[in-house]
């Protein structure tokens, strides 16, 4: 059987991180381009753990809509990552959902 002989150092000059690529495409962390886009991916994140809870729960958009009091509409761009999830809601969204906060 032959061995594979591997170049740890030219194997880490070739391979890029997460971050790397981040940077490139984003910006540096801190800068206003990198923190638009980490709010975005939070956005999107919240959004699909909401409606594969909901979903999960078989319930529609606008049952979930009418046990927190809110429009349809709102829980769709939740769902989408089209909106900035207030704390308040999402306490309300989780509830409705069975689910519990932990705040570390």
């Amino acid at each position: 059987m032959e061995r594979i002989k591997i170049n740890i150092e030219k194997l880490k000059k070739e391979t890029h991180s997460a971050n790397d690529y981040l940077d490139e495409k984003y910006g540096k962390q801190g800068t206003a381009e990198r923190e638009e886009f980490t709010k975005k991916a939070l956005a999107f994140y919240y959004g699909e753990l909401i409606k594969e809870k909901r979903k999960e729960k078989n319930l529609t958009q606008q049952q979930l809509a009418d046990q927190i009091g809110k429009e349809r509409a709102y829980i769709a761009k939740i769902e989408q990552g089209k909106t900035d999830l207030q704390i308040s809601n999402f306490v309300q969204i989780i509830n409705a959902l069975g689910l519990t906060l932990q705040i570390a």
